[in-house]
């Protein structure tokens, strides 16, 4: 083969392996573009489902908070009854002490 021509075909060789290259290169670099996007929308997911999970759980302590107030509230007047019934029971005994109490100050001034 005469040297002219091995001289173009090395050329030739040469030009295709920077079209190879640089067609690996662009290739890579999409590649890399692409998983970076990907990368961005799973960590955007993930951080929608944090934001989920969290307002979940926030949701289910109000639910809970609300359950023990209105438990509070119904222990507290069911010992409020109580207490008034209670009241109520002795209500004569103490109108009994406080006539008393008064005749004997009466007497004590006379």
């Amino acid at each position: 083969m005469p040297r002219p021509e091995v001289l173009e075909r090395v050329k030739e060789a040469e030009a295709e392996a920077k079209e190879i290259v640089a067609a690996a290169e662009a290739d890579r670099e999409e590649r890399i573009s692409e998983a970076r996007s990907e990368a961005d929308e799973i960590v955007a997911e993930a951080e929608r489902e944090a934001d989920e999970m969290e307002e979940q759980r926030l949701e289910q302590a109000r639910e809970e908070i609300e359950r023990e107030r209105e438990q509070i509230i119904a222990d507290g007047h069911t010992e409020r009854a109580e207490l008034a019934d209670e009241a109520h029971e002795h209500t004569d005994e103490a109108v009994e002490l406080a006539l008393t109490r008064f005749e004997e100050a009466v007497h004590a001034q006379t």
